[in-house]
């Protein structure tokens, strides 16, 4: 992995000490730590100040494919291509426990604070106090098995299953009871946690994969695998396409108060600078 200085494009940090391929890749909030997972179904922190692994955990027996990190970080949850999303405990180096086996590749995980009128159940085992932040919090998990799952983090219970178009690569939240989800064969899902049988709707551009899904503002940013990636704000009413891609799959979206970045299989990072809109 690399470390680049945003605005002039300088690196700054290479994070070397993953076998195969690094899948994922994200800050934590205090912006100095960086957690990854990767097909050496190892995930690890970094420290970006001086590039060192501080800690590595192991247990998963596939690929990680995604990551997510609970409250200010003391937690973080993994999901793998052998179908378990792990809690860790970060100070520890240890796993808490496994909070979704689904015998499915997961292939994206989210985590978010639930609306208080979602009943998120109750935990048959007294939490462990190494627990930090899973109160209140969904984890929501996009399985290659055309299924989209969402469960109480800490009580580890089901919120509710649903089932897709095709298989489901990436999701997030917008809100307390509003989530998204894109699948294989183009779709995005709207869901309302509340009332999850029935989407609030459904977004369909393209054919293409749906890759990676980012809340922005009052709407979302989506990008596919035929190079397409584009804003659709709240109302619906437009959308802001970014330019750059071609036909190349953009793999990843990320934002930073007003700037866009995305990375594609071209090779490039790239970096949006958005006006109010």
């Amino acid at each position: 992995m690399k470390i680049w200085q945003a605005s002039n494009g300088e690196l700054r940090r290479v994070l070397e000490g993953h076998v195969f391929d690094v899948n994922c890749c994200r800050f934590f909030p205090s912006g100095i730590v960086v957690l990854s997972g990767g097909m050496d179904a190892q995930l690890k922190i970094w420290s970006a100040e001086d590039a060192s692994c501080v800690v590595t955990f192991k247990g998963h027996k596939g690929g990680i494919l995604d990551t997510a990190i609970v409250d200010r970080g003391r937690n973080v949850v993994s999901g793998s291509r052998d179908g378990t999303a792990r809690l860790w405990d970060c100070g520890r180096s240890a796993c808490l426990g496994v909070i979704a086996d689904c015998g499915s590749s997961i292939n994206g995980v989210a985590v978010g604070a639930a609306d208080n009128s979602i009943n998120l159940g109750s935990p048959e085992q007294m939490p462990s106090d190494r627990e930090v932040g899973t109160e209140s919090k969904m984890l929501l998990v996009a399985r290659e098995d055309k299924k989209l799952q969402c469960l109480g983090l800490q009580s580890r219970q089901p919120v509710f299953l649903f089932v897709g178009s095709d298989a489901f690569n990436c999701c997030t939240f917008l809100s307390g009871f509003l989530l998204l989800a894109g699948t294989q064969d183009g779709n995005i899902y709207q869901l309302d946690v509340r009332s999850p049988r029935a989407p609030v709707q459904i977004i369909h551009r393209s054919g293409a994969p749906v890759l990676s899904l980012q809340s922005f503002r009052d709407g979302f940013i989506a990008s596919q695998g035929d190079g397409s990636c584009f804003i659709i704000p709240q109302d619906l009413d437009y959308v802001i396409e970014l330019t750059g891609a071609d036909c190349d799959p953009v793999y990843k979206v990320a934002t930073w108060e007003k700037q866009i970045y995305t990375c594609c299989r071209d090779g490039l990072v790239r970096r949006y600078q958005l006006s109010d809109l």
